[in-house]
């Protein structure tokens, strides 16, 4: 996706109350302007921009995670927004009894990190690897950027955050139902997904999304954004198996 440099600089003499609460200040120089390629994307962009609430869903390679990962930290990396933090979230169908494995819920989600770490790394410009990498740390380690499973959810409430809920197809109705009764005071929240590739076994259990996707499209907040073929922007082979994977409905 292009990328332009953002031509604002920090003010590094009189700190703000955002910056106050961080450890380390973010350096929001080496962040860059990302713009969006395809209609779709353009869609998402201009109705998070005018305060919706977001349920994107469609081909796989079409970019919903990578633009929904963007937009909550450019926001939250704003001195003029009330979000403190993104909160990914996103369920190990695999591993459901995640409670029961060792260490804290950043620990055990861990395992899921990487992809979102590769992201993160395009959308800020730094002269190698190893500062990239002591930015990256620094955002996790004052929360910029949390991970959660939806293990852990219940009884918190998410303020002044931006929630992405990333490969929701693989959410039962219940977990996608708290999910949205977690979400608090100056909050947004963003679903991502695919309904074929969803790795959840029972067909009942599939039928959950598809229930909630029903209630989104009544509210007025939600702006449901549908993307297909015409939006893959991965090249190469892997477009090319994504559109031959579809038109064989496999």
């Amino acid at each position: 996706m292009p990328r332009k440099r953002r031509t604002s600089t920090p003010d590094l003499v009189g700190m703000t109350p955002k910056q106050m609460k961080r450890r380390k200040p973010i350096n929001t120089s080496t962040f860059v302007s990302v713009e969006p390629i395809t209609e779709n994307q353009k869609k998402m962009v201009a109705d998070y921009d005018s305060g919706k609430h977001l349920f994107t869903y469609g081909c796989a390679g079409t970019g919903k995670t990578f633009m929904a990962l963007y937009l909550a930290l450019r926001d939250v990396l704003d001195e003029n927004t009330p979000y403190d933090k993104v909160y990914i979230v996103r369920s190990l169908v695999a591993t459901r009894e995640i409670g029961f494995l060792p260490g804290t819920h950043e620990d055990k989600a861990d395992i899921y990190q990487i992809p979102y770490k590769n992201m993160v790394k395009y959308m800020f410009e730094m002269p190698d690897d190893a500062s990239f990498d002591m930015l990256y740390e620094n955002l996790k380690h004052q929360e910029t950027i949390s991970f959660w499973s939806t293990s852990f959810l219940r009884g918190t409430t998410l303020d002044n955050a931006i929630v992405i809920v990333d490969e929701c197809q693989n959410l039962h109705f219940h977990e996608l139902d708290t999910i949205m009764t977690r979400v608090g005071q100056d909050s947004r929240i963003i679903f991502c997904g695919d309904a074929a590739q969803s790795d959840l076994v029972k067909a009942t259990d599939r039928t959950g999304i598809i229930d909630f996707q029903r209630i989104l499209q009544t509210m007025d907040e939600f702006s449901l954004i549908e993307y297909g073929i015409e939006d893959i922007v991965r090249s190469g082979i892997i477009k090319s198996y994504i559109i031959a994977k579809i038109n064989l409905g496999i």
